[in-house]
């Protein structure tokens, strides 16, 4: 994740864009672009990113060795519709694709077909999210952005019969969440730039538990609640 994101910031700084950004940032008098562009009642962009999904786990009772989630770096695509409440408000939807992958490793287990379960997750996301933007300083606008989410997993094996004895790892179609974040909007002179990065903290258990028929589970049976977090870039283009 963060080679990724040194590789797109060099690539940035070596474009005209960033000669625009410095331009915003230390000139004494800039150009003001696109003056009256976040004064519309309603607009829209498009967003691309990453992502770091990661699992929290509640027990029921403290085991002896956790369960380990081992991360990768996914990606993010999607639009956005932002509504203008007032000068320093508004109302985005950002609904979009998000694919991400973990790994989970039981302790415990001697075999590699029980202590491994791999999880890939093809999300579709829908976030609806207030933006508090700061004033404007050339070409430059801050914000802080929260709100809340629910999430459609393509990828849960929710409708499996099989569970953990047979190898599959389930969890639940629909998840919720609440984000909270920061980003800066970069006025260039044809488009707004702006980069963000928030976190997402799951509020609702995913876990779909082994069938009871098969006896006590390893793998779920200790399990009190499983909740997604993650850390979510996005580079949105309006």
């Amino acid at each position: 994740m963060k080679k990724i994101v040194i590789l797109i910031l060099l690539v940035l700084l070596s474009t005209k864009g960033y000669s625009q950004f410095a331009k915003s940032m230390f000139s004494k008098d800039p150009i003001i672009n696109l003056e009256n562009w976040q004064k519309q009642r309603l607009y829209f962009g498009y967003y691309l990113g990453f992502n770091s999904f990661d699992f929290k786990f509640d027990y029921k009772t403290p085991p002896e060795q956790d369960i380990q989630v081992k991360k990768t770096t996914g990606f993010n695509v999607g639009v956005v519709a932002d509504l203008r409440l007032q000068e320093y408000i508004n109302l985005r939807f950002e609904p979009g694709l998000y694919y991400t992958k973990r790994d989970l490793y039981y302790p415990n287990f001697a075999s590699e077909k029980d202590f491994l379960r791999e999880v890939n997750s093809t999300y579709i996301h829908f976030p609806l999210l207030l933006k508090f933007s700061a004033l404007r300083t050339g070409n430059i606008r801050p914000y802080l952005v929260g709100g809340m989410s629910t999430t459609l997993n393509l990828s849960s094996n929710a409708k499996s019969k099989d569970d953990n004895f047979e190898g599959k790892f389930r969890t639940k179609q629909w998840s919720a969440a609440y984000e909270l974040g920061f980003g800066i909007d970069i006025f260039s002179e044809y488009f707004i730039f702006s980069p963000s990065i928030r976190g997402m903290f799951g509020i609702t258990d995913e876990l779909i538990r082994d069938n009871p028929a098969n006896g006590p589970s390893p793998w779920t049976g200790n399990i009190d609640s499983m909740k997604s977090r993650a850390i979510l870039i996005n580079f949105t283009f309006h």
